[in-house]
């Protein structure tokens, strides 16, 4: 086990841990931590405790102190300093005309660093803009690039609901929601309606998404036959989620009828439910999701391992088995021209051991060079054999002769 003290440094923002030493803290008070990036002011939100140590990565920043009342007022003024920096980095902005938008301007509680928030459409050259921010500032300076939900997280602001936004109330993480949630709530797809402040899509579809699963998963769709507590069949022409109930269409003494039964009341075979978007809905819900986390749900089939294997074999064998077949139409179009130009070098008239090792060279055998060699070798053999047989038989003639003389 190990003690542990958790702190907050703006609003709904992570909490982490800290060695609290031997300070008494209570939730509310403010402590001076030190972090990565330097001395900061931070809220306790979790009074010293003991936790495991598998909880906490090692090793754990030390709090520096309890804060005090001259800290209080050291982070005033920060903030006061915050403003002015905000203006003069507009000013050089627009002096080097970049394409940015400038968030927020941030001091550290020892104004040893200053860091501006931005967003952009893509990256920036702000090299010459922070030399300038350098020498104006004469302290360390930081540009980070964010997207456009921090952004909305940083400035706040209120929903389309009449509260105040989530991200910057509690949400502490941004959630991925898709628009999968939407369809599977039955909303209005609608960009205007379920996107938010930031334009993606509102955080708060997912705080439902469980609930409607699970009640979607118990009634059957639209279009289904069931069969109704009378015994008789319909077919299913509108449900309401949350009140668990279903409209039939029937036949009754000749006529049909819609009559409303709870899901409990009818038999069907319970299927898993499918959203799928039209090309026109996700032409007009484009860009409302993240960027990271895709617009479509993509469906993963599971083969067996046999298949996929079976699967690759043939994929890779692809491409080998068309060079073989180039190769062959090539050798057959080089043939076919011998053969017009009745050039000696056509496979008929060529000897056996080249023609061997030509079929050897063509079909990949790696030892095609080496048996061919032999082949040409033995030929060789052959033939110093008969011209040294001659020579001799020569000689051994001209020796006789000369005996006789």
């Amino acid at each position: 086990m190990i003690k542990v003290v958790g702190i907050r440094f703006r609003n709904a923002g992570k909490i982490y841990y800290f060695d609290p030493k031997d300070f008494e803290m209570e939730v509310g008070s403010h402590a001076i931590v030190e972090t990565a990036r330097g001395i900061e002011f931070g809220t306790v939100l979790i009074a010293p405790r003991e936790v495991a140590d598998d909880q906490v990565v090692q090793p754990l920043k030390l709090v520096i102190r309890v804060a005090t009342e001259e800290d209080e007022k050291t982070v005033e003024k920060n903030r006061e300093r915050e403003k002015s920096a905000y203006k003069t980095c507009q000013e050089k902005i627009a002096k080097h005309n970049l394409d940015m938008k400038l968030v927020q301007a941030e001091y550290t509680f020892d104004n040893n660093k200053l860091l501006f928030y931005f967003t952009a459409d893509g990256r920036i050259d702000f090299r010459e803009l922070v030399k300038d921010l350098a020498s104006v500032f004469r302290t360390r300076i930081e540009l980070r690039q964010i997207g456009v939900r921090d952004e909305t997280k940083l400035l706040g602001g209120m929903g389309i609901c009449g509260r105040e936004l989530c991200c910057c109330s509690y949400l502490s993480d941004f959630v991925p929601v898709s628009i999968k949630m939407a369809k599977e709530q039955n909303l209005s797809l609608n960009p205007t309606k379920i996107s938010g402040v930031c334009g993606r899509l509102m955080c708060c579809l997912k705080n439902e998404e469980e609930t409607y699963e699970y009640l979607n998963s118990r009634l059957p769709g639209v279009g289904d036959t069931v069969t109704t507590i009378e015994g008789g069949s319909g077919e299913v022409q509108s449900v309401s989620v949350l009140r668990q109930k279903v409209k039939v269409l029937i036949e009754v003494d000749d006529e049909k009828e819609i009559r409303e039964y709870d899901v409990d009341e009818l038999k069907f075979k319970p299927r898993k439910k499918n959203v799928k978007l039209s090309a026109k809905e996700l032409e007009e819900l484009e860009g409302l999701e993240d960027e990271e986390l895709g617009t479509t749900e993509v469906k993963v089939e599971n083969k067996p391992e046999r298949e996929k294997t079976k699967e690759r074999r043939e994929q890779n064998h692809e491409p080998r088995e068309r060079k073989d077949r180039e190769k062959g139409k090539n050798r057959e179009r080089k043939f076919e021209k011998h053969e017009k130009d009745g050039s000696k070098e056509s496979k008929e008239r060529e000897p056996r051991s080249e023609r061997e090792g030509n079929h050897r060279k063509n079909h990949g055998h790696k030892n095609w060079n080496k048996d061919w060699n032999k082949d040409r070798n033995r030929e060789r053999g052959k033939d110093r054999g008969d011209r040294g047989e001659k020579t001799n038989s020569a000689g051994g003639q001209s020796a006789s002769e000369s005996n006789q003389s």
